[in-house]
């Protein structure tokens, strides 16, 4: 059986547009192809930034590590393991300050593991976290997609470049934009991310 791993990030809990989207985007896709959904809520249970002992731990053997880096290797292994086992990916985040939530660059941080997620080889680095269809969906306040503001995005151009990295290169953009201008624009923009996912989950 298919699985998909739904990773949501953001700190608004059931007020989270971005998170309600993803959630059901992930929960069509898995109606439609029969998969399980793993959900991983970084909001809710936040992993820690990586530190002197998670650092030094992912870069040494099993064998070499004392008790507190073998337990900070096997948060990160599981993280590892639960991505690698996904078909599909379903990542939430909101667009503050122009990036994603540290809680969704700590968990990239403990995913993006050389000889795990990718590697270097002679000819550069090899992604290994491949054949994997990726859904990010980016709630904002503005309008970040395009026009004026485009620029200021630094979210869509930082996961396209960091997934892409560790193989995972077939990536669409489900933006929930133009929250903060008003009652009719936010739920104008619920209804086409409504909308959006249901095409998309009919297209998978």
């Amino acid at each position: 059986m298919s699985s998909i791993l739904l990773v949501t990030s953001s700190p608004r809990g059931d007020e989270s547009l971005s998170s309600k989207v993803a959630a059901d985007l992930a929960r069509a896709l898995a109606a439609k192809g029969g998969a399980t959904v793993v959900h991983r809520d970084l909001g809710a249970a936040p992993i820690p930034h990586l530190d002197t002992v998670t650092t030094a731990a992912i870069r040494k053997p099993a064998e070499a590590r004392n008790a507190q880096e073998a337990a900070a290797a096997d948060h990160s292994d599981k993280l590892v393991a639960e991505l690698l086992a996904a078909d599909t990916v379903v990542i939430a985040t909101g667009l503050i300050n122009f990036g994603v939530y540290s809680t969704l660059k700590s968990w990239i941080d403990n995913v993006a593991r050389a000889g795990l997620t990718f590697r270097y080889t002679e000819n550069g680095p090899e992604g290994l976290a491949t054949g994997k269809k990726v859904y990010v969906v980016l709630a904002s306040g503005g309008v970040y997609s395009e026009g004026a503001a485009m620029g200021m995005n630094h979210a869509v151009p930082y996961l396209r470049t960091v997934l892409g990295f560790m193989g995972m290169t077939d990536l669409e953009v489900l933006h929930v934009e133009g929250l903060a201008l008003g009652p009719e624009a936010a739920a104008k923009a619920v209804a086409a991310a409504q909308a959006r996912t249901e095409a998309l989950s009919l297209a998978a």
